[in-house]
């Protein structure tokens, strides 16, 4: 999956993580605000691992240009 692939579904993770979270608060169940929390807690992983992944891909991005720059000026 994609970056942004990785953080739309950790928002979307997050968001139902809240809305089960409250589900639970509001019927006094204990078991589902929990679920709500963790799932809170991989929609916020989801979205750093995408984070992360834009990262290393302008990394490699700016990698592959310098090679071919230097290619160019030293063939």
């Amino acid at each position: 999956m994609s970056g942004l692939g990785d953080k739309l579904k950790g928002a979307a993770q997050e968001a139902a993580g809240k809305a089960k979270e409250a589900v639970g608060n509001a019927t006094d169940d204990p078991g589902t605000t929990a679920e709500g929390h963790a799932d809170q807690a991989r929609g916020q992983g989801n979205q750093v691992k995408g984070d992360v992944k834009g990262k290393v891909n302008d990394v490699v991005d700016r990698v592959g240009d310098a090679v071919n720059d230097n290619k160019r000026r030293n063939p």
